[in-house]
């Protein structure tokens, strides 16, 4: 898949040549891998380590002197001025489990902030792309942010880790029908797509949020981080086990309304 935006990096042709590659393999092996549980309890599949190892040495190629943070390699912020934030496969469970819904999530960071995004949908072979300041495109057109479209469906996105705000909550009703979509990334840029109206994720990684990040700010989506600022991240820390709970929404009305399941999200 190759992309056609006026706007987009021509160096960034190596890092779509890149992920075709390894979309294809995803999509062949589906429905083929055992899992087994990493130590916190999720899942891993040896697709997920061959995209993870296909994906940082190509990136280390194209891009030499650029350091990579990856979910199956090194979880380490780079000493590097510019560097990449991989999710090779977000959503592991629903790839093990056979249900065809999962991303490839990277960013390419400058200065903190993610500057280069691309959201890899395999199994609806489509592709999110974001540039910082220029914008976001899906398989080659340009998005226009939810906001500037009506609402119809009223769904909102919840993690499985979030669902229990509603027993924090239980005298108010829940502003949204929820969807669980089991793909943090996906979760959090269904807001920025239209699809959803808010997404509420409790223990993002930098890895499930990196790219969605810049694809919401680009789309003029609000975002509400709930504890920590993934912007502050020092050089060399480890980033294995911070979580970035955090509340996405289409709009800063839509966010003052979901901000109290938001606030119960992360209170004690």
């Amino acid at each position: 898949m190759t992309s056609a935006l006026a706007a987009y990096p021509p160096e960034l042709a190596r890092l779509e040549v890149l992920v075709d590659e390894v979309a294809d393999r995803q999509r062949k092996d589906f429905g083929h891998m055992a899992s087994e549980a990493k130590a916190d309890g999720s899942l891993i599949t040896a697709c997920d380590r061959w995209s993870d190892e296909t994906l940082v040495r190509g990136l280390g190629e194209a891009f030499p002197g650029e350091g990579v943070l990856s979910e199956e390699g090194d979880q380490h912020v780079p000493n590097s001025s510019a560097y990449w934030v991989v999710d090779p496969l977000d959503g592991t469970t629903n790839f093990a489990a056979g249900i065809p819904y999962w991303a490839i999530s990277i960013a390419r960071f400058e200065g903190g902030l993610p500057v280069w995004a691309l959201l890899d949908v395999p199994p609806l072979r489509q592709r999110i792309i974001a540039v910082r300041g220029q914008g976001a495109w899906r398989n080659g057109k340009r998005l226009q942010p939810p906001s500037l479209h009506p609402d119809v469906a009223g769904c909102a996105s919840l993690c499985s880790r979030s669902i229990g705000v509603l027993q924090k909550l239980p005298d108010r009703r829940f502003p949204g029908k929820i969807r669980l979509l089991g793909v943090a990334s996906l979760n959090l840029v269904s807001v920025a797509m239209g699809q959803t109206t808010a997404a509420l994720e409790a223990t993002p990684k930098i890895w499930d949020l990196a790219a969605a990040w810049l694809v919401l700010t680009e789309l003029d989506c609000p975002i509400r981080w709930l504890l920590i600022d993934p912007q502050d991240q020092a050089p060399g820390a480890n980033l294995a086990h911070t979580d970035y709970p955090v509340l996405a929404a289409r709009s800063a009305s839509t966010l003052e309304t979901f901000l109290p399941w938001a606030h119960a999200l992360v209170s004690s």
